[in-house]
């Protein structure tokens, strides 16, 4: 594990290296460090400005040679974006460094937090947010595919598009309350109240019983988004799909696959099921079972039950 004195002096030899090479131009420190507000988990995030004759390929694969002179290097990768290369290194010591080569006149600040080493940076430009039209038009695809996942027994696949589909509520919120939602870095700023929905909203296992009230708490969360985005545009919000949101109310055995649905009691279930290697959670006395509904027990419980898992 590296500590925050490695990090420095690692820093501080890559700018002096910038500085001296006639291939850069100029050099920026972005993220954390621009913020002053690095922590012991900060990476290092350095922009280089690449000179107007630079060969860029020569100029990367120089770099990684360099820094694999100063430090271990445990892997690289690269990211693109509106034509900039970002070498991703991953060191041994488990810290990040992130070298960003901008074309000459590219080089610019496309954060408020950008803090210029040396260089002359052309105007900046901050980044958009999200599309929320775009965001909304995803979230409604991840809550129909985790539906169908679930409908098909697919539990881990519809696990993930609930992930996504809380992604997308994520992004919403954040953009509602003015926070920054790229890669969830304000979703800890959110109010506690959005806060707590969002945790409701887990599923603990991922199993049917625990995923589908996953996705219809989602699905809701999506849909109070939508109507406050509707409203704030003066439309009059959609009617929620009431098949989208509905949860599976059916009784136990009848959610039950394969020859195990046949078993019109819970009792005969969890025999069926002890069979197949899953498990049905009995009352704490042991004696029964209780069936239950993905929303909750069915009426006439006399004691809170211990879910089924499918």
């Amino acid at each position: 594990m590296f500590d925050a004195a490695e990090r420095s002096a690692l820093r501080a030899s890559l700018i002096a290296k910038a500085r001296a090479d006639p291939s850069i131009s100029g050099a920026a420190l972005v993220g954390s460090a621009a913020r002053d507000a690095e922590d012991d988990w900060s990476d290092i995030d350095l922009v280089l400005q690449l000179a107007p004759d630079a060969d860029e390929p020569r100029t990367v694969d120089a770099w990684t040679a360099l820094v694999g002179e100063l430090t271990p290097i445990a892997d690289t990768f690269d990211l693109f974006a509106a034509g900039v290369r970002y070498r991703v290194f991953l060191l041994a010591s488990s810290l990040q460094i992130d070298l960003s080569f901008w074309p000459h006149d590219q080089f610019r600040a496309t954060d408020s937090a950008f803090q210029l080493l040396f260089g002359s940076p052309t105007p900046p430009s901050l980044p958009t947010q999200p599309d929320q039209h775009q965001t909304i038009g995803m979230g409604w695809l991840y809550a129909l595919h985790a539906r169908s996942a679930l409908a098909r027994e697919k539990c881990w696949q519809a696990s993930m598009m609930l992930d996504e589909l809380r992604s997308s509520v994520i992004t919403l919120m954040c953009l509602r309350h003015g926070l920054n939602p790229w890669h969830g870095r304000d979703v800890d700023r959110l109010p506690d109240r959005e806060r707590m929905k969002l945790e409701a909203s887990r599923a603990p296992r991922v199993s049917g019983w625990d995923l589908d009230p996953s996705r219809c708490e989602l699905t809701r969360l999506l849909f109070d988004e939508v109507q406050r985005i509707d409203r704030a545009r003066g439309r009059a919000p959609a009617g929620v799909p009431t098949a989208l949101d509905a949860a599976d109310h059916r009784p136990v055995a009848d959610r039950l696959p394969g020859r195990v649905r046949a078993h019109r009691s819970v009792a005969g279930a969890r025999s069926a099921l002890w069979s197949r290697g899953r498990h049905v959670w009995p009352y704490e006395d042991r004696s029964h079972l209780q069936e239950r509904t993905i929303d909750g027990p069915l009426p006439g419980a006399v004691r809170p039950a211990r879910k089924v898992l499918l």
